[in-house]
């Protein structure tokens, strides 16, 4: 005797879902992403970039040049407004030897408690120990003409070295 087996395909079943409970999860869903995303600018104050032209050594100002020997012995970033134009300087300080470098990778203006502060983030690159380098003092120094129209209060450097 010959079993005959009856062998049809089922498709899997979809489980019913509570439409008002999964409209639910997805608003909860869309609100905890937007509170992620938006709150860190709230409590920041929020993030403002500045725009900015990194100048060529024969492009800066003649009074900036004027000012800048005083500082190009310190490590620091300052600002400087000449008729109406607001500059952006980060120093690097004496070096022993060449090989040295400066470069700008952003200026955002933050909100600091009650007032504002500027950010300069800079990026500074040291010669390898095996690069043939001038055995000359030097002063690293980078100048941008930001478009800022008012001098910032507080000026913060943040330095990343590049390798």
């Amino acid at each position: 005797m010959k079993k005959v087996f009856n062998h049809k395909k089922r498709l899997p079943t979809i489980p019913k879902i509570n439409g008002k409970l999964f409209i639910t999860f997805i608003i909860i869903i869309l609100t905890l992403s937007l509170l992620v995303k938006c709150v860190p600018k709230f409590i920041t104050g929020g993030e403002n970039n500045v725009g900015y032209t990194v100048l060529e050594k024969s492009e800066v100002p003649d009074k900036l040049q004027e000012i800048l020997p005083r500082y190009k012995m310190l490590e620091r970033a300052l600002a400087a407004k000449i008729e109406d134009e607001v500059y952006v300087i980060v120093t690097r300080g004496e070096k022993l030897t060449g090989g040295y470098a400066v470069d700008i990778q952003n200026i955002e203006v933050l909100a600091d408690a009650d007032e504002e502060k500027l950010v300069v983030q800079a990026i500074y690159r040291d010669p390898d120990p095996d690069d043939m380098v001038a055995q000359v003092l030097s002063y690293p120094f980078v100048v941008a003409k930001t478009s800022l129209k008012e001098l910032p209060k507080k000026i913060d450097l943040e330095v990343k070295y590049k390798e």
